[in-house]
């Protein structure tokens, strides 16, 4: 890889797109804040972003003429890698509780990954808070939007910044070999001392300026992209045109035309005179690599592409289980910013259960337990306020109600005066309903799911008349009082009219088998089934079930006995149709990992186009005996790990300064039972910045139209279980072929910056 100006000098280093930015500046001086935690405890803390332009450092006390005021050194940082978001205003649980809405437009929020509590601050004037806000979401979106190679120069010079101990700008033998430790690169004393002489030329002793660009070359060299690259570029040593159309034909596979070659030179060619030329250099092929084009995921496949016209229930829908908890079922807490989190991961059907509380106020937590309590107008507002912010397509809000009439009443009162118009309280049209609208038709919707006193007939009833009456307990809550009540069975509730007549499209009832539901129940009638029943069900009674599916909805939830929120595999359910897989989100594990994979393409909206034979009534497919029929479809997928290499791979354990990951990749299929398959490389001893693996793989599909394709990379341990380094998953259907850059995500599925497998992917016909 070729940098230009290439410089890790220790003031500061500005983000490409960033120089001279006011904003940017704005951070880097810093400025007084106040760190809020209670009513009682609210401090005054100075921020300011490290020259390094990744490190938020703060410092107690106040800073006045330069020099921080205060009575002790202590300090704290942390990098802008961890922000999940900057939230304006008091947004956060917190600072709701202990700040007073006159301070709204001085307070704002930073909200990090994983479990880590997020940050209360409040400025002194609007101003201030706003320029806070609007700075720090500058630079992360910058770093987000940064190319996969921008992002590698970048955490390399970053990794040199911090090698440079000295700050002198200069390279000694000594930080040569400590930065080959933070970049996860092990070698021994003479390998590295015979790169230092090499680059050393001026024999100072040190490397400063282009002895480190000399030696930052060295580093980066892709040996594998100049086998490719040299294939290819018979013109003058480059890439002509027809050169790399000639790539895109018959390595790529793709249905390339001299049009799109043309588009491929002036997208991603850095040198002007070869961009003239319509030529493609080495650092331009690098460039389109790194980019969507040459991603693993079919770019064409990102934005919403599918046929959103289709019925409700003709769609996989990205659905959480008891949302509103953060950790486990037992003790944890209960919070709006769970809700937050799930909807800005496109989930489009969340859980509320919705219980008595103080003042008259109905709460949610989860009942008989040790969780704690949110309100139920909190988690509205909430909904109300992020629910389309990544999707805008329909919200399904799935109620477990435990309330008595009064408060009932109130939860009424809220969904209707916090969602207003939003709010689906009718059936659309003029007619009574034979089938589902479609995700399109509900665009920026809210559906209620739960219980409902009559049919949908009663809206084109004018001589209806209803009251608040009995219905029987929603199937889970009922589950769930047997498991804690010793057995007790399902019970009768009251359900007030108010809040049975916002139940249109979801009405929840108890199942009673397929035969009776196709007999008895309306399109909108739809059951809910713990795991061991649908499994059970998924095993024996496989086409009978998708049959089920194409007529209504499914919501399938995890055993009460998952304390710990774990999840199961939502593949097997997936594969007889069922459409509302609800897994608990706030569990990394490799069930979400196969959850956002399936939810990966399609603009990541939260709703996924089941086949043809799950949705066409003519279908007898059954996923566990695969008789001949349109799902059959088989493939040869073939994973060429000879070329494949990693990028960067982060440290696992870096409390441990002299650690290095001794990186392996499993490629997992996952789909029907006949296409379920794993398989793995060997590891490679102390390297995660370029390892390399020379192993191939075959995978024989049957219904690939089913199946996921998880990329999983580890540290490997003779002793104990592999740490986790990275993974990818997606649809097999939205692989490309040829040579590819892999992304990486984190356990909980953000983003690893730097870090990538470059593959080799084939998927063709079975012969």
């Amino acid at each position: 890889m070729k940098v230009r100006n290439l410089t890790y000098r220790s003031s500061v280093f500005t983000p490409a797109g960033l120089e001279g930015d006011e904003d940017l500046q704005f951070l880097l001086d810093g400025g007084n804040l106040v760190k809020i935690r209670s009513s009682s405890w609210k401090k005054p803390r100075f921020y300011r972003l490290q020259d390094d332009c990744k490190t938020l450092w703060h410092e107690v006390g106040l800073m006045w003429q330069g020099r921080a005021q205060t009575g002790n050194s202590d300090s704290w940082q942390f990098t802008l890698d961890d922000i999940e978001s900057v939230r304006k205003g008091r947004q956060s649980e917190g600072l709701k509780k202990h700040t007073d809405a006159s301070v709204e437009e001085l307070c704002f929020s930073i909200f990090f990954k994983g479990s880590k509590k997020n940050l209360d601050l409040m400025a002194a004037s609007d101003v201030e808070a706003t320029r806070w806000v609007k700075a720090l979401d500058k630079v992360l979106n910058n770093m987000r939007n940064l190319s996969h190679q921008k992002k590698s120069e970048h955490w390399i010079i970053n990794c040199m910044r911090k090698a440079d101990k000295n700050a002198d700008n200069k390279m000694t033998l000594k930080e040569l070999k400590h930065f080959l430790r933070q970049i996860n690169v092990e070698v021994d004393d003479t390998y590295a001392e015979e790169i230092f002489k090499k680059c050393d030329t001026s024999n100072s002793d040190s490397l400063e300026d282009s002895e480190i660009k000399h030696f930052y070359d060295m580093l980066t060299h892709r040996e594998e992209i100049d086998v490719i690259y040299g294939q290819y570029s018979k013109t003058e040593g480059q890439m002509s045109a027809s050169d790399l159309l000639n790539f895109l034909l018959n390595e790529q596979r793709e249905q390339a035309t001299p049009e799109d070659a043309y588009k491929l030179i002036e997208k991603y060619e850095v040198d002007e005179i070869a961009k003239q030329k319509k030529r493609m250099t080495k650092d331009g092929f690098l460039m389109y690599l790194h980019h969507d084009d040459g991603s693993i995921l079919n770019p064409a496949h990102k934005p919403v592409y599918q046929d959103m016209s289709q019925p409700l229930n003709h769609y996989y829908i990205s659905s959480s289980h008891n949302t509103y908890l953060m950790e486990d079922q037992v003790k944890g807490p209960s919070s709006t910013e769970a809700y937050i989190r799930a909807l800005m991961k496109s989930c489009r059907c969340v859980e509320l259960d919705c219980w008595d509380g103080d003042n008259g106020e109905p709460v949610i937590y989860h009942g008989y337990t040790m969780t704690s309590k949110v309100l139920f107008r909190e988690v509205i507002q909430a909904i109300k306020d992020y629910a389309f912010k990544t999707s805008e397509y329909p919200v399904i809000l799935s109620l477990e109600n435990h309330c008595t009439l009064e408060q009932q009443k109130l939860m009424a009162h809220y969904l209707i005066s916090i969602l207003g118009e939003a709010l689906l309280s009718k059936p659309l049209g003029y007619t009574i309903p034979t089938n589902f609208p479609s995700p399109e038709e509900l665009k920026g919707k809210f559906l209620i799911k739960g219980k409902r006193l009559n049919k949908l007939d009663a809206f084109f009833n004018k001589n209806n008349t209803i009251e608040d009456d009995s219905v029987s307990e929603e199937d889970e809550a009922a589950d769930f009082k047997e498991n804690k009540q010793n057995g007790q069975k399902k019970s009768k509730i009251k359900l007030a009219k108010q809040l049975s007549d916002i139940v249109i499209y979801c009405k929840s009832v108890h199942f009673s088998g397929f035969e009776h539901a196709r007999d008895n129940q309306d399109f909108y009638e739809m059951s809910s089934f713990k795991e061991s029943k649908a499994f059970n069900l998924a095993d024996t009674s496989a086409t009978a079930f998708c049959h089920h599916n194409m007529d209504k909805l499914s919501r399938i939830y995890p055993a009460g006995s998952r304390t710990n929120s774990s999840n199961y595999n939502p593949v097997p359910m997936w594969n007889v149709g069922c459409q509302i897989v609800a897994l608990n989100f706030q569990t990394p594990s490799k069930e979400m990992h196969l959850n956002q994979g399936r939810f990966l393409p399609n603009g990541f909206c939260g709703y996924i186009l089941k086949p043809e034979f799950q949705r066409s009534l003519s279908s007898q497919f059954n996923p566990n005996t695969l008789t001949k029929g349109p799902w059959l479809k088989r493939k040869t997928f073939h994973v060429m790990v000879g070329v494949v290499s990693g990028q960067q791979l982060p440290k696992i354990n870096k409390e441990k300064h002299k650690s290095i990951v001794d990186p392996l990749v499993r490629v997992e299929v996952c789909g029907v039972p006949a296409d379920n398959a794993s398989k793995e490389t060997h590891y490679i001893d102390n390297n995660g910045f370029n390892p390399t693996w020379n192993e191939s793989f075959k995978f024989v599909i049957h219904v690939p139209e089913l199946a996921l394709v998880r990329f999983v990379v580890e540290d490997y341990d003779s002793t104990s279980q592999n740490d986790l380094i990275g993974h990818y998953c997606l649809p097999l259907t939205s692989v490309q072929n040829g040579y590819r850059h892999v992304p990486l995500l984190t356990k909980r599925g953000d983003v690893i910056c730097s870090a990538g497998l470059f593959v080799h992917l084939m998927l063709i016909d079975a012969k």
